[in-house]
């Protein structure tokens, strides 16, 4: 039977170096994603890796875990040399990920990701003994606390973050050495990243090491004794997270300080009284309960709630994406949005928390995805698409999104998280959407991008646009919004206006 807890062994002791990283680097055709870096990362700590989108970070911990491949350099774990082809070899010497989007396989059992890649455990003479497979996730399950999660079930019938704390249970039954947990967080709900937390700390008790992605920069200094700043693939710093604050940490990520402002500045400014978008009676089977709101012209309006509260169904249901909808979704000439086609013909646009399946198409190009709401547009008279006209209108779009890239031609998948969330709202923009609805827009977004995102949203209102916010983000949601509606167990739990005076706690009370 596998261990919930291997004993760590009395030789290893805290403050040691478990991995030394030694003039490491990769290349994606002409981008230098990793160049020539070196650092070391010490046993029975949290090392918090940071930097912009595209620095190089989640490039770095894949080479460490078998995702790619290493151009030059090396990983010396344990005074030994490691380069593991996969996330299968990576596991036998003691690396594991909890990846930014889903690392689980559709298809599979929660028993049967769990211990994907390490089958022969449960294989005697070519037969895969399922139930033993199922009563030893479901004792794994219950030690974490994970018990409503039943080990023989399809994954697919979780959501997003059922399956992130499957994940977890994956990424770190077996007492790995190193355990890499990248941008993990965007993906939770507050109980959800207590959960992680818990157990971050209890690998860092056992004397093992936890690398730790993250752009939350109150969380990294709360959570990590150690951070390593990279800029464009070069090392930049170490640095103890005692000795630093967010604006030190801001500085070294950036290189300079961040000018203009970062939410919006005004308050007591009133919303146009033009309703845009009118939401009457809609209810989801099991998700949402008779919600109805009005979306004025020129108005950011957040919905808000804990992570199972319905708030993410919201957007669906505006964007005809739901199944088995009921109620109305009305926009101002009296069209009534029941699907997708009739959501975008009407200057509609929506973008999901589940990026990968739902926002981007991963192996298609950057140019293909950041058109593909706007063919009809980019189309000549005589119906016919140019690849010159297409090709001007991506290259137009990703570079206001700053997204970092070869060309428009790279494919979607070959991108950061926080790059693939430029793809989608370049692919918004272009298309100058009425109505546009963001679902945790800055998902995986450092800092510098958070605050081009803010001032993009900002001019679209002044220009007559409208903006949905979903956001389990407090602080975004108080900066960013006119109006703000809490869910709760399906329903609309309470609204609150733009004030100076609201806080956190605020909403929080709301919520519960």
């Amino acid at each position: 039977m596998i261990a919930f807890c291997q004993a760590f062994s009395k030789g290893d002791k805290m403050g040691e170096v478990r991995l030394k990283i030694e003039h490491l680097c990769k290349t994606f055709g002409i981008t230098k994603a990793v160049a020539d870096v070196s650092f070391s990362i010490k046993k029975g700590e949290v090392h918090a890796l940071i930097g912009e989108n595209g620095s190089g970070k989640s490039t770095l911990t894949n080479m460490l875990t078998g995702i790619y491949t290493i151009d030059s350099g090396k990983f010396i774990l344990d005074g030994r040399e490691v380069h593991p082809k996969n996330q299968v070899e990576a596991n036998k010497e003691g690396i594991s990920i909890i990846v930014q989007e889903l690392g689980t396989l559709s298809g599979l059992t929660v028993a049967e990701n769990i211990f994907l890649g390490h089958e022969d455990k449960f294989t005697k003479f070519g037969v895969k003994n399922t139930n033993l497979m199922n009563k030893m996730a479901t004792e794994l399950l219950k030690k974490y606390g994970f018990d409503r999660i039943k080990a023989g079930e399809i994954i697919d019938r979780y959501n997003f973050e059922d399956r992130k704390l499957i994940e977890i249970v994956k990424a770190t039954y077996f007492e790995p050495k190193i355990v890499v947990i990248d941008e993990t967080t965007t993906a939770l709900s507050n109980e959800g990243r207590h959960e992680l937390y818990k157990h971050m700390e209890r690998i860092k008790k056992s004397g093992n090491t936890v690398i730790f992605i993250s752009h939350d920069l109150p969380e990294i200094l709360e959570k990590s004794d150690t951070v390593t700043v990279l800029r464009d693939g070069v090392y930049i710093d170490t640095v103890s997270s005692k000795d630093i604050d967010e604006e030190g940490l801001r500085k070294l990520m950036v290189g300079r300080e961040l000018e203009g402002d970062y939410y919006r500045k005004q308050f007591g400014e009133s919303v146009k009284d033009e309703v845009v978008l009118s939401v009457k009676n809609v209810s989801v089977p099991g998700l949402l309960e008779d919600i109805s709101f009005d979306l004025h012209k020129g108005e950011i309006l957040g919905f808000g709630g804990l992570s199972e509260s319905g708030m993410h169904e919201i957007g669906k249901a505006i964007f005809g994406a739901s199944y088995d909808r009921s109620g109305e979704v009305i926009i101002s000439d009296g069209t009534h949005i029941n699907d997708i086609p009739t959501a975008i013909a009407h200057s509609i646009a929506y973008t999901s928390k589940d990026r990968d399946n739902e926002s981007v198409v991963m192996n298609e190009s950057i140019g293909d995805n950041i058109c593909l709401p706007s063919l009809d547009k980019l189309k000549l008279k005589w119906k016919f698409l140019s690849d010159r006209a297409m090709n001007n209108f991506a290259n137009e779009y990703a570079k206001k999104m700053s997204v970092k890239m070869v060309n428009i031609d790279q494919f979607v998948s070959d991108l950061s998280g926080g790059n693939k969330q430029k793809v989608v709202l370049a692919r918004w923009i272009g298309k100058d959407s009425d109505i546009v609805v963001l679902d945790s827009p800055t998902r995986g977004i450092d800092i510098k991008v958070k605050q081009d995102i803010y001032n993009l949203m900002n001019g679209m209102i002044k220009s007559g646009k409208s903006i949905i916010m979903i956001s389990e983000e407090l602080m975004e949601l108080i900066g960013m919004c006119d109006r703000i509606i809490i869910m709760k167990d399906g329903k609309i739990s309470g609204e609150i206006d733009r004030s100076v005076e609201i806080g956190e706690n605020t909403l929080i009370s709301m919520m519960v």
